[in-house]
């Protein structure tokens, strides 16, 4: 079977990190262009938008959209209208009217549209799923913390009002909860704190309910030190944690031995498997809570941020 001839648009930290090095590692796909306006690579012809990458390779059958959420539904407009299927980072966009719009044009002109989830693919996931099967939930706490400064120095759009601030990293444990215990997730109440001088919010704590189990959920992305990303879930069976992004798996306290397995590898294979049979996946459920939050919410202002740069990454764990 030949590969899905693909290009990547917008070339930040998470796309040189994780995309291009999976899409480079898959036999689905052959890797053709890339495209940012103010980045290029000089293993591959780069060029400024996608209208000039696709006219330049009319052959790309499909694109992996990485830029941030602000400009992402535009482009994606531009791809299902010259016939290319289209993998969304996330979050899928910065509101749902968006996404449907997208949806309904890949629909129409039957093309792929995946909005990606990328912390679902962490090897930990599915098991946690098929432990929690037939259980019911007692109560479950979300703590999801880390430094702004690791893992998006000096990119001021998280910063703004379609960045999402805490809740782009913590979209990733919504998704991750709604996909291993996939009951009704409902927020009952959220309260955010702002940096006096950003439009996003730096933490936030939330209240929400799983088939009527509580659920509370802490973020932070001023976290100095170790990042936590953990996901604690009480069971009339036992306790689960799944922590490191969604990686590790503990039950009652015990590791459980899991296949190590590459997030965006498995990402990629699913995004071929999707383009291969015809379908979509567009899953809003984690956006439509975190918009959610952010409309209802009450808000704190607190000091300003003052952003220091960048400063050491830890040695463990994706974004």
């Amino acid at each position: 079977m030949n590969p899905i001839r693909i290009a990547v648009v917008g070339l930040g930290k998470i796309a040189r990190d994780q995309h291009l090095p999976s899409i480079r590692a898959s036999n689905a796909f052959e890797l053709l262009a890339v495209a940012s306006p103010h980045s290029r690579l000089d293993t591959l012809p780069s060029y400024d938008s996608l209208e000039l990458l696709l006219t330049a390779h009319p052959d790309v059958q499909a694109v992996a959209l990485c830029m941030p959420p602000q400009a992402r539904a535009a482009i994606a407009r531009v791809a299902l209208r010259r016939g290319c299927h289209v993998l969304l980072e996330k979050p899928p966009g910065t509101s749902i009217a968006e996404v449907e719009e997208l949806s309904r044009l890949a629909d129409e002109s039957r093309l792929t549209l995946f909005a990606s989830w990328h912390s679902r693919h962490g090897c930990a996931v599915e098991p946690a799923r098929a432990w929690l099967e037939r259980k019911r939930i007692r109560c479950a706490s979300i703590t999801w913390k880390e430094d702004v400064r690791v893992w998006h120095p000096g990119q001021d759009w998280i910063w703004t009002a379609e960045g999402f601030g805490a809740f782009d990293p913590g979209i990733n444990a919504l998704s991750i909860l709604t996909r291993m215990a996939p009951g009704a997730l409902v927020l009952k109440s959220a309260e955010l704190e702002y940096p006096s001088n950003r439009a996003a919010p730096s933490s936030a704590r939330l209240s929400l309910t799983l088939d009527g189990a509580p659920v509370a959920m802490e973020l932070d992305i001023l976290h100095a030190g170790t990042p936590t990303w953990e996901i604690d879930v009480e069971t009339d069976a036992g306790r689960l944690l799944i922590s490191a992004g969604g990686t590790v798996l503990h039950i009652d306290g015990r590791p459980v031995d899991i296949t190590p397995a590459q997030e965006y590898a498995a990402l990629y294979a699913h995004f071929a498997a999707l383009i291969r049979t015809g379908s979509s996946d567009v899953d809003i459920v984690p956006l439509r809570l975190v918009l959610g939050a952010l409309s209802q919410g009450r808000r704190i202002i607190r000091e300003p941020f003052l952003d220091n740069g960048a400063i050491e990454r830890p040695t463990r764990g994706l974004h």
